[in-house]
């Protein structure tokens, strides 16, 4: 059985840091593309980042570009996401996905596997 895994989520400080990461597991995702999802109360699903399935590729939403970055881990199975200097509007239920393409999407519908989200309260 797929599934996926995120971890590092927590509360921090207006300004701050998290890691946060997703450890795949049940196949193999060495040639899946990743990426990273966001939801806050009473909002939809937003695209955050996303990276192809070499690593060499990464695509981020405009409102997180210069502060986060994402990453694959060396197994290619685990992917990280570096949150710095965090803001309020950051707060939300943070998603990991992984889709069967090489290619990294922006589009929700593209991924096929999805995480069941770990939460990140930025406070001022």
């Amino acid at each position: 059985q797929v599934q996926l895994v995120e971890s590092g989520g927590g509360l921090v400080q207006a300004g701050g840091s998290l890691r946060l990461s997703c450890a795949a597991s049940g196949r193999t995702f060495t040639n899946y593309a990743m990426g990273w999802f966001r939801q806050a109360p009473g909002k939809e699903r937003d695209f955050v980042a996303a990276i192809s399935w070499d690593g060499r590729s990464t695509y981020y939403a405009d409102s997180v570009k210069g502060r986060f970055t994402i990453s694959r881990g060396n197994a290619k199975n685990t992917v990280y996401l570096q949150m710095n200097s965090l803001k309020p509007e950051d707060t939300a239920v943070y998603y990991c996905a992984a889709t069967k393409s090489i290619i990294a999407t922006m589009a929700l519908d593209g991924y096929d596997y999805w995480g069941q989200g770990t939460q990140v309260t930025v406070s001022s």
